[in-house]
């Protein structure tokens, strides 16, 4: 029933009324003048022969359309499915002189979820008001049609009708409009407006122009009462004000009081508790010194009969010592053989170890003299796809100077930009060949290097085709791994090698274990160990033995990840996917242990979102993409700039590579490209993020030593120091306790006859609080008088804004009664 009063409040026309439903053709074949699909193009109806034009009549506003279907849309569902918005109007010229049906067309196909109000907007029709702050949500919701029919007009010679919209909250919107010729009024239906002669009582007939001027003395009579009653109730609705705020500080002054109140009353509960807590501490002290005292007097006597037996002791193994001295001079002989045999071993595991440093040492250089960049090793291209070749797409990229590393792309006519590259591949390479610029970091991770690789690049450009490639023709993870293992079979004699394997992926800034059997409510979060090393607790380490083991758990980790469609790709990755390989490395010649890590990254799509035209949930996800690839090149700025600072907990997936990304660490990132013409933009995109990163220098890599090990050996040493130092030692620690239980015993009278003054000065603190607890208590009762007074005051207050309130609506009630009047009279 509301929403019958709201659709005919809105109607300023009289025999016009509102169609909850959509157009149907049959409805105005015969008298159809035009029809315009506001916002869209033309259509056609092939039963009825019907032709509805384009939007071309209108001056101003914007365009919007959805895809959302549109209920009880009738003939021409799609009209409701575009429109028309903002402040605008239209004008259709050359009509004939003569009456014409303008029929308005409406659907809410932008605040689709509500509430009511959001877009509420007046219509004019030859500068005359026809709708009056409509809302077409509160009639018939999102996504349904709404019809205002038989909005009579009148065209002079002029040949023009006007239709003009203008909001009030929000922007107005039009799906389409049908203009329709009326037919003429019979002379029963055409009123004519009279007035009573105040002499003979005769009705005299008025032009519609006195009329008008009537209505106007009228209207403008009315309005002047208004404006009093609305002075009126401003000055009631003042008055109302007025006493609202004195209630409220009234309020506010009596939560004062009680808030005063209770933090009394709570200051008196924590003294109570912290002189019961001292006395009970007081207590336990006394305790404590009786048995202290009991356990001091009887380790002194222990300690005097340990004296004696040690000193008994030492006497026999001196005895014992000089016999043992007479008897080995033969053995030096053996003993400096052995020795001599020792450091022979010594000599050579020193030449081995010098040997293997001087290896690593020359191979580290080789990178450095290569500028041990954060450098781009890899740029890849793509063939067109079938799809790119069917719709005619032409190749942008020019691989001419290939081989040299440079790429030429043409951005426009004959233009072309250059970009230079450590190796650039063409679509003609295969695996092989874009794996083996990998082989390098094998070596560096099991030489306990942290070593990063990944793809970056727009979706469907084959990121994980590179990295992951097929059964038949294996990508760069796995083929990595492969080598990993084949080298760490050739070293089993001088290493022994642990590796695991974690599988992670960052979607929507949350990092998810992929490994994980079942799924749990519980957050993983990066967290910081010694030196530097960064790790999530909880996470799945499988152990593998062999690179049948890894590509099983490398497909357990896959099948997991979260995929998704877009514009770009059908089936595109929403989140970072991760291959952690975690290699502990101890050398058995010298014992020195390694940790280290190799990454293994397939990043997400990095395009744009006006290009992937994904909304909700999919929108969310390429926001996170984008913004967690916008903290990979603040990262990348940072160091190409040796910035103090490198953002690296801006983002999941940065603060994950953290110790794989800086200077301690070797990195290597595979840029994947498109070459169609359709890809352009995002295509210098990605090559304008690789130029920034082959400029990154991280210095020189650092080893991931394990420290363990080697504190374990200086612990070891330093007990069999103390070891050999105890003995001599012991004598004089135990001379020197014994003087100094003696002095505690002293210092523990003391502290006792301490304490007990200590009590006495409570016992006296006690009191007076007692004392200063009843003035409290008297303060409390004159507190809760004065609370109460202030209730009565709160009280006589609240009646006052009731009897303000009662006569606001009085005078609401009347203003309602003038404009029924001022309606009433308008009309006739």
């Amino acid at each position: 029933m509301g929403t019958d009063v709201s659709m005919d409040s809105a109607i300023c026309v009289a025999g016009s009324r509102f169609i909850r439903a959509g157009f149907l053709a049959t409805n105005c074949t015969d008298n159809l003048v035009i029809f315009v699909n506001s916002g869209g193009e033309a259509l056609e109806n092939e039963d009825s022969n019907f032709h509805v034009k384009p939007d071309i009549f209108f001056q101003g506003g914007d365009v919007l359309r959805t895809d959302e279907p549109v209920i009880d849309g009738g003939n021409f569902p799609s009209i409701y499915q575009s429109a028309r918005f903002g402040n605008f109007c239209y004008q259709f010229e050359n009509l004939s002189p003569g009456d014409y049906f303008v029929d308005l067309h409406f659907a809410e196909i932008v605040n689709t979820n509500g509430p009511k109000g959001m877009r509420v907007f007046d219509v004019f029709i030859q500068e005359e008001k026809v709708l009056s702050e409509l809302d077409i949500y509160s009639i018939v919701r999102a996504n349904k049609p709404l019809q205002l029919v038989d909005v009579r007009v009148s065209v002079t010679k002029d040949g023009m009708i006007t239709v003009s919209f203008e909001g009030v909250h929000g922007s107005p919107v039009i799906n389409g409009i049908c203009i329709r010729r009326a037919p003429p009024l019979a002379a029963s239906e055409v009123k004519h407006g009279s007035i009573a002669c105040n002499n003979c009582a005769a009705e005299i007939e008025l032009s519609s122009a006195q009329s008008k001027l009537i209505r106007m003395k009228f209207a403008a009579k009315y309005e002047k009462k208004i404006e009093e009653l609305s002075g009126q109730c401003q000055l009631k609705s003042d008055e109302c004000y007025e006493a609202w705020m004195s209630l409220t500080a009234a309020n506010k002054q009596l939560e004062d009081v009680r808030a005063e109140l209770d933090k009394r009353i709570f200051q008196n509960y924590y003294q109570d508790q912290a002189m019961e807590k001292q006395a009970e501490k007081l207590r336990d002290a006394s305790n404590m010194y009786e048995h202290d005292k009991k356990f001091w007097v009887a380790s002194i006597n222990e300690l005097e009969s340990k004296i004696k037996n040690m000193k008994r002791e030492h006497s026999q193994l001196s005895c014992e010592a000089h016999k043992s001295a007479n008897s080995i001079p033969d053995l030096n002989k053996m003993i400096i053989a052995v020795q001599a045999i020792v450091a022979e071993c010594d000599d050579l595991k020193l030449k081995y170890s010098e040997e293997q440093e001087k290896r690593k040492k020359l191979y580290n250089q080789i990178q450095e003299a290569k500028g041990n960049l954060f450098y781009l090793k890899n740029l890849m291209c793509r063939p067109l796809s079938k799809e790119e070749v069917a719709s005619g797409h032409a190749t942008i990229v020019d691989f001419t100077a290939a081989k040299d590393g440079e790429l030429a792309m043409l951005t426009g006519g004959s233009t072309k930009k250059i970009f230079k590259f450590d190796r650039v591949y063409t679509p003609n390479d295969d695996q092989v060949d874009i794996s083996a610029d990998a082989s390098p970091m094998v070596i560096s991770v099991l030489d306990g290097y942290n070593v990063c690789i990944f793809a970056y690049g727009q979706t469907g450009t084959g990121k994980t085709f590179t990295m992951e490639g097929t059964n038949k023709n294996r990508g760069v993870n796995y083929r990595t791994l492969e080598q990993l293992f084949k080298i760490a079979e050739e070293r089993k004699e001088i290493f022994k090698y642990t590796i695991s394997v974690s599988v992670l992926e960052v979607y929507n800034e949350q990092i998810r274990d992929l490994l994980a059997t079942s799924p749990t409510s519980k957050k993983l979060e990066i967290r910081q160990a010694t030196e530097g090393v960064h790790h999530v607790p909880g996470i799945v380490e499988a152990k593998v033995e062999n690179i049948k083991e890894v590509w099983d758990v490398l497909q357990a980790g896959s099948n997991g990840r979260a995929v998704g469609s877009n514009n770009v790709n059908e089936h595109s990755s929403r989140s970072h996917c991760m291959l952690c390989i975690m290699v502990r490395a101890k050398n058995l010649m010298n014992g020195e242990c390694t940790n280290s890590k190799l990454w293994l990254v397939d990043l997400a799509g990095s395009e744009r979102l006006a290009k992937t035209e994904v909304q909700g949930e999919r929108l969310k996800e390429a926001q996170n993409i984008n913004r967690s690839l916008s903290a990979l090149g603040d990262v990348i700025s940072a160091l190409a700039t040796k910035s103090s600072h490198v953002p690296y907990r801006n983002s999941k997936l940065t603060h994950l590579l953290q110790d794989s990304l800086g200077g301690d660490s070797k990195t290597l990132m595979f840029v994947q490209i498109s070459p169609s013409e359709q890809d352009l933009g995002e295509t210098l995109s990605s090559l304008n993020f690789a130029t920034r990163v082959r400029g990154v220098e991280l210095g020189p890599a650092k080893k991931q030593i394990d420290m363990g090990e080697l504190q374990r050996m200086k612990m070891m040493l330093d007990r069999v120091k103390q070891e050999s130092n105890s003995k001599d030692e012991a004598l004089r620690k135990l001379e020197e306790n014994f003087q100094n239980l003696e002095g505690k015993a002293k210092s523990r009278d003391q502290i006792y006859r301490n304490q007990k003054e200590k009590v006495n000065e409570l016992e006296l603190q006690l009191e007076s609080k007692t004392e200063s607890c009843r003035q409290l208590e008297k303060q409390l009762l004159q507190l809760s008088e004065e609370v109460k007074k202030k209730e009565e005051i709160g009280l006589t207050l609240q009646q006052k804004v009731k009897e303000l309130e009662n006569k606001v609506k009085e005078h609401e009630l009347e203003e309602s009664k003038t404009h029924k009047v001022s309606a009433i009279l308008f009309f006739n």
